[in-house]
């Protein structure tokens, strides 16, 4: 009787909580109004994993995936537009990268090249702003 009872209590209230979990992981992250088109596809296909600034996301994390750091200025430096065009289109299995989804299937070469060049400036974005010397 009495685990009737605690199954009657507590049994919404788990589905509540498991519900609200699966509704964070899938939910999209929100894209504001006055997004530029670079910025528009960033935040639809690569913020779940990468995060909104560029330095990974807590979803990517509940999967033990360790997306590339987007926001670090020396490792965006150091791949050419070539190269991140392959990665986005292809994916990251043939380079290495197995954790990486191929979206050739769902952008356009056009807004692969848009999304690299917001990709180019995310690192400018998450820089914290240098302190004015005192004078």
């Amino acid at each position: 009787m009495k685990a009737k009872w605690m199954l009657i209590v507590f049994g919404p209230a788990l589905l509540m909580l498991i519900g609200s979990i699966l509704v964070m992981l899938f939910l999209p992250h929100p894209v504001p109004r006055n997004a530029t088109g670079g910025q528009r596809l960033y935040l639809t296909y690569c913020a779940s994993c990468h995060g909104a600034n560029g330095h990974g996301s807590w979803r990517a994390w509940l999967f033990l995936l360790r997306p590339g750091d987007l926001g670090d200025a020396r490792l965006m430096d150091a791949r050419t537009d070539d190269y991140l065009v392959n990665l986005i289109k292809n994916g990251g299995a043939t380079l290495g990268r197995p954790g990486m989804p191929a979206f050739g299937y769902h952008l356009s070469d056009g807004q692969v090249r848009e999304l690299i060049a917001y990709l180019r400036t995310l690192p400018e974005r998450s820089r914290p702003a240098s302190p004015t010397p005192a004078r």
